[in-house]
């Protein structure tokens, strides 16, 4: 982060970096009470973004706190953080808590919805039973990496849609979710093997025209974070058609459109069923509450 910030010549005096592992629920708590100690006035923005992606996995890897890494760096640990930051962002005006979400946590998308395993909770048993070693998968069942990806970004949209539901209106934070694109040259595809690595982002690019670049991803979320187009709380905001159609060859442009990739114009997509399933919604949250510790305020 400090490399970065300095490539980037930021002002040192403008930003902290400070210590957080989400596969942990002990660092996530350290590093909001270090932040409190650290700054003078209200967080105005939160970003929940980071994640682990496991496809070729045999067997999971488990957290200190026991559980399966994605679950818990993935969903467990944000939810938790937003739970954190909520009474004091609620001070903020125009306030935004942005939590990433994935079109392979959609059904009613091309990834989501073709792409096999597709992401499914069942009947959230795993998460029911508490959700720690053995139990790898949200649903109960067998271990499978690639799923339990999905899975996780399913948990991060329904939260966000709840968040908007129970708090929007007595907070005034604007609750949001979306989905960036495709950016396939990121270290979220570092468990690949290499000839995947070296051709999913030319895939991706010529073939799906999903694929997204760092830079412009970034642009994209910032827009989230900041621009008054994106002050409507309870979306989940998309670009170039959203991923919801096959690829379409622009041949004034020379782009491929309609795959949520490069370009276009942002809009406010529609989830999936599953994701705004309201009653498995709910036990998500009331599972998820009870793993972490999170505590919220009273709602109606």
């Amino acid at each position: 982060m400090k490399k970065i910030a300095e490539s980037e010549s930021f002002d040192p005096s403008s930003y902290a970096v400070l210590e957080l592992d989400l596969a942990s629920f002990d660092s996530t708590k350290k590093f909001f009470s270090n932040l409190q100690a650290l700054k003078s006035r209200p967080v105005d923005s939160l970003v929940c973004n980071a994640a682990v992606y496991q496809p070729a996995l045999p067997t999971p890897k488990f957290t200190e706190d026991g559980f399966e890494e994605q679950l818990q760096i993935n969903h467990l640990s944000h939810f938790l953080l937003c739970s954190l930051f909520l009474p004091e962002m609620k001070k903020v005006k125009g306030a935004r808590m942005i939590i990433v979400g994935s079109i392979t946590g959609n059904s009613n998308t091309i990834g989501g919805g073709l792409v096999l395993p597709l992401a499914d909770l069942g009947d959230l048993a795993g998460l029911e039973k508490g959700g720690q070693k053995p139990i790898a998968m949200i649903d109960g069942k067998a271990f499978n990496g690639a799923k339990a990806y999905k899975d996780s970004k399913i948990c991060n949209m329904m939260t966000v849609n709840l968040l908007h539901e129970r708090f929007h209106a007595s907070t005034g934070i604007t609750f949001a979710s979306m989905y960036p694109g495709c950016i396939a040259t990121t270290n979220l595809f570092r468990e690949k093997r290499s000839w995947f690595r070296t051709l999913f982002p030319v895939f991706m690019k010529y073939v799906t025209g999903g694929f997204v670049s760092e830079a412009e991803a970034g642009q994209r979320l910032a827009q989230v974070v900041a621009a008054p187009e994106c002050a409507k709380s309870g979306v989940y905001w998309s670009w170039n058609g959203g991923a919801r159609q096959l690829p379409v060859k622009d041949f004034k442009t020379g782009k491929v459109v309609g795959t949520g990739g490069s370009g276009g114009s942002i809009f406010e997509n529609t989830p999936s069923d599953q994701v705004a399933d309201r009653a498995k919604s709910e036990k998500m949250w009331d599972y998820s509450t009870k793993i972490t510790g999170a505590k919220w305020p009273a709602f109606k």
